[in-house]
Formats: C-alpha cells, structure tokens, sequence
C-alpha cells in the first residue's frame, strides 16, 4: 500500500482530493508547456481523451525522473463538445462565447491519470464524465460571468462544478472527484495494492 506521492501539478484542487484520501502528498510542478503540445496533439488528429492521456504521461514521468523512487501522478483533464477539445478561456469574451457553445449541450469532460516511477508510466487510468448544461439566456450567462473572477476561469475554465458552475448545469453523470480532475475510484484501489 502506497501512502507517500508526489502530486506534478500545482493544482489545489488534486491535491486537496489526495489529501482527503489519506495521502501524504507533495507538489512539484511539471514545467510542461501544456499549451505547445495540446497544439501539436491537435494537428495530428489526437481525440480529447488522447489528449488527456498524453498530458498525464508526460507530467508524471518528467516529474519521476526527478524523483526516482517516488510515485507520482500526473493529471489532466479536457472538455470535448462533439469531439472537439474546448480550452480553458484566454479572457471574458472567450469565456462567453465557450459558454455560448455549450449551452444546453451535452459534453464529456475526461479526467485522465498517469502513475509514474522511476521516470517511467507503471499505470494509467481515465473517467470520462458527462455534463448536460441548462438552456441559459444571454442574461443568465452574463451574470454568471460576472460573479465568477476572470483568474479562476483563466485557471480551471468556464466552470467550477465546486463553486457557482454547478448551477449551470441541468444533469451531471458522473464521479464528484473525477469532475474536478482526479478519479479516485481507479486510482485509490491500484495504490492500496501498490508496494
């Protein structure tokens, strides 16, 4: 049974995910220039998920190469509206018009894991959860983006489903943790068996 790992990532929420798991964690940021690769994926047809995946792996092994003796996990996640990759917003009026696209749209959000040691993916998981948005009123959706600061979305994207975001959506099929980017439900049972 696992107990110690390195988290490469600086995400709050993971690691607050990992933390209420039992787990002493440690932070190291990847580094990983996530925008360059999500481009070059994108240009050779990678899928949504694919991308995920590929994040994952290239976070937790850049980051185990580091600590070799160390498990560490890697995390990513996409939105994928019809199979196309929706990014985090670059300002309000990105934010607006992906707002725009997913309203009263079923989307898939992938949450993919990597587990890394000794520089190198030992397993991956991932959970793909679905998210049906309400039918909002420009109104509706102005007022959302006026609650909500532009940092956080420029961070975590258009919606929290832990904060104000939750109220956006009409149905949410799927695991609580794996929607804010970490399922447990495959990772924490590998770990206990993990030595």
């Amino acid at each position: 049974m696992i107990n110690k790992l390195i988290l490469a990532s600086n995400s709050g929420i993971r690691f607050t995910i990992l933390k209420n798991n039992n787990y002493d964690v440690k932070q190291y940021s990847s580094g990983v220039d996530e925008d360059e690769i999500k481009l070059s994926l994108i240009y050779n047809g990678a899928t949504p998920l694919q991308i995920a995946k590929n994040l994952a792996e290239l976070k937790a092994n850049r980051v185990s190469s580091k600590f070799l003796n160390d498990v560490v996990i890697g995390a990513d996640q996409t939105l994928d509206l019809n199979g196309k990759n929706i990014d985090k917003p670059k300002n309000l009026e990105d934010a607006k018009n992906i707002l725009h696209n997913l309203n009263n749209q079923t989307h898939m959000l992938h949450s993919a894991i990597c587990v890394s040691r000794a520089g190198s993916m030992i397993s991956h998981f991932h959970d793909t959860c679905l998210l049906k948005m309400k039918k909002l009123s420009d109104k509706e959706i102005s007022n959302y983006l006026e609650k909500i600061k532009l940092e956080t979305m420029l961070k975590y994207g258009v919606y929290q489903i832990e904060g104000p975001g939750k109220n956006l959506f009409e149905k949410i099929d799927g695991d609580i943790d794996s929607i804010q980017g970490l399922p447990m439900k495959q990772l924490k049972p590998y770990l206990d068996k993990l030595s």
